[in-house]
């Protein structure tokens, strides 16, 4: 396989983006792998930019929307859940969500990696080139990102009413129950290696007996992954496992808490929309950490990726304000912003397996959907989504996982869908059915709706029986920043 080929097909396999740990790998050479300097650095500085998404950007994004009274409890809130699922994700959501979970690894992991458990500088992760590998240490850091801020979202469908006691509780329980079993469903594999090297083992078997035991071998190889990832759902940097994970879940939560007092009936408008547009445009860079550094590795298909994120989300931005114009005869910063994230929302599981063309058609496709969510179906069924997380987040992440396996179609300029057993030891490009793929799609996203959307509840439920949910009605009116932290936004 030529280098050039490597590499135009090295992105696809982000779709499965899970870790393959060196005591589990069999490797052609004697010799473990050493990581690429560039590629551990590129590792590195996508891990900080993702970071970056979370705090300040969504912290600024949320606290410019809601009211002034609230800004500082809506910063508190995002800040927080970042240091909680930081410190979770090392105690045992990492190992939750990769590692084999045995009789349950079909949706969730094991405990065998819990307070990272025989990790060190000298272990490695896979990557999606054939004998290719980054630290596992940088490997944790960068899906310690992802796991952080994807809670976080769901803070924008609740705000200004939850108790911040009520919002740890739920945070730790959620990352638990449902972003860990579901980043597992989609995300964890063997590796690229593992499948060559069952392939090969296939392929050079002599014997009917030998090829029985090879086969059986590659049959366990290929069944140690995610339910996702067994019905071939393709998801490059987290359509699934973040946004429609978060935004069905925001949903739940809206609706369970109830409107926030005088919704309807009060004017409600953002205190900043400088604020707001300054956090929406640092969620635009650290996407880009998001979605590149999903390609695990600073080749040349890194920039496909890169070009696709930037195209699709100016085009989405575009096509929210040109939308919005006609609809209400003004365009607003509000808007274009809007669909800005709804963009990156929609482009983040397509954006390594789409051509440009591809990306932006999504982009211009995915806003008048959206907007349509937000501007009328909300009001028209009366839930108190604060911040618009599920017209976003939820509905953007459903538009960009189905359309996914659509433009990944080679003949519309698509990747094809990435392929190891052809040619063990080479990633090539395999079979493409519409019907099949499209299918595959639709059956992750419904199961992360369901698994979302029932555990949600459930956990809303458990949380309110021990402290509460919502704070007291005098206390809402006077502001969370006050009655649940002792401080204000701004002293004047």
């Amino acid at each position: 396989m030529t280098s050039t080929r490597l590499t135009r097909f090295a992105g696809p396999l982000a779709a499965a983006a899970a870790l393959a740990l060196l005591p589990e790998m069999a490797f052609a050479a004697d010799a473990p792998p050493t990581p690429d300097k560039g590629d551990t650095a590129f590792m590195l500085v996508s891990s900080v930019l993702v970071l970056l998404m979370t705090v300040p950007g969504l912290a600024l994004f949320y606290g410019g929307l809601v009211r002034t009274k609230n800004m500082l409890s809506m910063s508190m809130q995002v800040f927080a859940t970042l240091c909680l699922i930081a410190v979770i994700w090392f105690a045992y959501g990492y190992s939750m969500a990769f590692t084999n979970g045995g009789a349950l690894n079909n949706f969730v992991g094991g405990f065998s990696k819990a307070f990272l458990d025989g990790v060190d500088s000298t272990s490695v992760a896979a990557t999606f080139s054939n004998g290719v590998y980054i630290p596992e240490y940088v490997y944790i850091f960068f899906q310690a990102t992802f796991a952080c801020i994807t809670p976080g979202l769901i803070l924008g469908a609740v705000a200004e009413r939850m108790k911040f006691s009520a919002v740890m509780l739920f945070m730790a329980l959620w990352a638990t129950l449902v972003y860990f079993p579901i980043a597992h469903m989609v995300w964890y594999w063997g590796g690229p290696d593992a499948f060559g090297n069952a392939a090969k083992a296939v392929a050079e078997a002599t014997g009917a007996e030998a090829k029985a035991a090879a086969q059986a071998a590659l049959d366990g190889v290929l069944s140690d992954a995610g339910q996702g990832f067994q019905w071939g759902a393709l998801d490059f940097a987290g359509g699934t496992v973040v946004h429609i994970n978060a935004g069905i879940a925001g949903l739940i939560g809206c609706i369970l808490l109830g409107k926030r007092v005088g919704y309807g009936r009060e004017a409600m408008p953002p205190h900043s929309l400088t604020m707001c547009m300054i956090g929406a445009a640092l969620l635009w860079v650290g996407w880009f950490g998001f979605n590149v550094g999903s390609n695990l590795e600073a080749n040349a298909f890194a920039g496909q990726v890169a070009i696709n994120t930037f195209l699709a989300t100016a085009a989405a931005g575009i096509s929210w304000m040109f939308v919005e114009w006609a609809a209400k005869g003004k365009p607003s910063l509000l808007g274009l912003v809007s669909g800005v994230v709804a963009g990156l929302v929609a482009i983040t599981p397509a954006c390594g397996f789409v051509g440009v063309k591809g990306a932006v058609l999504l982009g211009f496709m995915v806003s008048p959907i959206c907007f349509i969510f937000v501007a009328f179906i909300k009001n028209a069924i009366g839930y108190d989504d604060s911040l618009d997380v599920f017209g976003v987040h939820c509905i953007g992440g459903i538009v960009g996982a189905l359309m996914t396996g659509i433009l990944v179609n080679p003949d519309l300029g698509g990747t094809g869908i990435p392929d190891y057993l052809s040619k063990p030891g080479e990633l090539t490009v395999g079979t493409y059915d519409m019907a099949t793929q499209v299918m595959a799609q639709a059956k992750m996203v419904l199961m992360t709706l369901c698994w979302s959307g029932v555990m949600t509840a459930i956990i809303l439920g458990i949380v309110g029986l021990i402290v509460g949910l919502r704070v007291e009605t005098d206390r809402e009116r006077e502001g969370l920043d006050i009655t649940d932290h002792g401080e204000r936004a701004y002293n004047y």
